[in-house]
């Protein structure tokens, strides 16, 4: 029997019909519904009517415009099991109501349930799962490449002043502001400062990795984000009203140990409650040679939850490099969503794969070559290297412009030979790959043979590479090829990694300066990509972990990991 190591989540909020509202037609154009949350319901000594009046009265106190009657700004009083209102305000007005006191946070409703990016539902956490009143009082801390801190997700509209307990500062040097959503940001480089790179000093993510792990652990809700279509719906995080503590450590040329011990540092004595760190090294070291586990050591004295990837070097065993037993270690799994992409053939064969593609090349044919024809002769390569796509291997003249057969494991080669696009062929399947800064698929090694016959017996062979569509993995979940392995290279009879979490092609938001396939080069701009990896399994857990913190904030982070991996559900039933 197969067991999903997430909880299912199926507790969802006790909706309120709004009583109706007559506004003016520019009045219902600037206002929008807003939740304002004041805790714990009135005493018994105060009535419900009298509870009423002075939401009616706070509303008196943020409005300026005297036409229009406050009552009928009121949807709804909450006043039975917590105190609260629901009202159409300005967002200058929910910012006012913001810093009222006795005020939790206010935070726009969502008038409508939309379609999500998959992930958080395929793990039983839906859009209306039961909140904690103190979700806005978590501080989620991420160490990883800094932040787009003018992403949608990152907004800090509807919230509120940061917790009183934090203890942490802003360090944006001029081109970064953090805002009640973004609590802190610090950076840190203890190295050179890399030359010709694109690094910004400051916390602002150039890279987007950690723009993606941020919002997927406490991100916003964002309607209708999407990677050029692909993974359409709302981008959210597991804690969406809980705060974010940034610290970036990793620059493009790696993430220095030592600065990562200096983040730990100051996350401990900001104030954070959970950690995500989505970093790992090349190889298992010792306990107390690895700075994540010295630092989450540390964390986890002062209380802190912890949660690192497991790391992308599977299928081999030991293969994991972040697996102490004090934080909890995150391999990868798959949702029930994958991204297909078809190549078709001049004689109008189609052949199905991978690859996420946002090109549309609107049904356009180009000559397709194979890379064992094209060699880099004058570099020393002859077929047997050139077929495998390697950097350097091909050549150019005979490759660029054209669709390039590779057998694989990348296309890196066709790429940097100047190809406007590749297939590759592999014996084994691929769970996923991420986009590339040109047209792409791969397909099974058998259907590579039937597109080889293809260009040996044809005289001007051509094909065509179809933009990606969405399909269903109906064996969803399971672990992908790239997540690393265990046992534990150092304490074998302690099991490691913990958990799985999603991992493979997730949605997340994106820094737009950022190349979406990695790749120097690639000018396509975007506000939310799709990757994969353990480093994005890693923060689902962190969100996890902080849900389970906003409703439990006494726990130790011992109890809320064995809460995490004590719990399961029958993935087949």
């Amino acid at each position: 029997m197969a067991l999903t190591p997430w909880f299912l989540l199926l507790i969802s909020l006790i909706s309120t019909l709004p009583v109706d509202v007559t506004l003016s037609a520019a009045h219902q154009d600037t206002r929008k519904d807003y939740i304002v949350y004041m805790g714990d319901k009135p005493k018994p000594e105060v009535s419900t009517t009298t509870t009423s009046a002075l939401h009616v009265n706070m509303l008196q106190n943020v409005i300026d415009d005297s036409n229009i009657a406050h009552e009928s700004l009121l949807l709804h009083s909450y006043k039975r099991t917590f105190n609260g209102f629901a009202a159409k305000l300005t967002e200058e007005e929910a910012q006012k109501l913001a810093g009222m006191d006795g005020v939790v946070s206010v935070f726009p409703s969502e008038t409508k349930k939309l379609q999500t990016t998959r992930s958080w539902d395929f793990i039983g956490f839906p859009e209306m799962v039961k909140r904690s009143a103190i979700e806005t009082d978590i501080i989620v801390g991420v160490i990883d490449t800094g932040i787009w801190p003018e992403s949608a997700s990152f907004s800090d509209a509807g919230f509120g002043p940061p917790p009183k307990r934090w203890k942490g500062a802003c360090k944006g040097e001029g081109n970064f502001t953090c805002n009640n959503k973004i609590i802190g940001a610090r950076y840190y480089r203890s190295q050179p400062y890399p030359q010709n790179s694109s690094d910004i000093l400051s916390p602002r993510d150039t890279d987007g990795h950690g723009t993606h792990t941020a919002s997927t652990a406490a991100g916003n809700l964002v309607s209708k984000a999407s990677l050029y279509g692909l993974g359409l719906g709302t981008a959210r995080g597991g804690v969406p009203s809980a705060r974010i503590a940034v610290y970036k450590v990793c620059w493009s040329d790696g993430c220095p140990d030592a600065d990562i011990l200096a983040a730990f540092d100051d996350a401990i004595a900001d104030g954070v409650d959970i950690l995500s760190v989505s970093l790992g090294g090349f190889k298992p070291l010792d306990y107390f040679r690895n700075s994540i586990d010295i630092g989450a050591f540390h964390a986890l004295r002062k209380g802190i939850f912890t949660s690192a990837s497991a790391g992308n070097e599977g299928p081999n065993l030991k293969t994991i490099t972040n697996f102490a037993p004090w934080y909890l270690a995150v391999a990868a799994s798959t949702i029930d969503r994958h991204f297909d992409t078809k190549v078709q053939l001049g004689n109008h064969k189609i052949y199905e794969g991978i690859v996420t593609n946002t090109f549309e090349l609107k049904g356009k044919f180009y000559p397709i070559v194979y890379a064992a024809d094209v060699p880099d002769t004058a570099a020393g390569y002859d077929g047997k290297t050139s077929r495998l796509c390697r950097i350097g291997t091909l050549d150019k003249k005979l490759v660029e412009g054209k669709i390039v057969l590779c057998d694989g494991p990348t296309g890196y080669g066709a790429i940097y030979a100047g190809a406007f696009g590749y297939v590759l062929t592999s014996r084994k399947a691929a769970d996923v790959i991420d986009p590339v800064p040109i047209p792409a698929a791969s397909i099974w090694f058998h259907l590579g043979n039937e597109i080889a016959h293809y260009l040996n017996s044809t005289r001007n062979p051509t094909a065509t590479i179809w933009k990606s569509t969405e399909g269903m993995d109906a064996l969803a979940p399971y672990v992908p090829s790239f997540s690393s392995r265990g046992p534990n290279p150092n304490t074998p009879n302690i099991l490691k990694p913990d958990i799985a979490s999603p991992g493979v092609s997730i949605l997340a938001a994106w820094s737009p300066i950022a190349p979406v396939s990695g790749f120097e080069g690639d000018d396509r701009v975007t506000s939310y990509n799709i990757i994969s990896g353990t480093s994005m399994a890693c923060p689902h857990a962190a969100g996890v972990a902080a849900y389970v913190k906003s409703f439990h904030p006494n726990w130790s982070p011992a109890a809320i990991l064995s809460a995490l991996t004590t719990t399961g559900i029958d993935a087949f039933s």
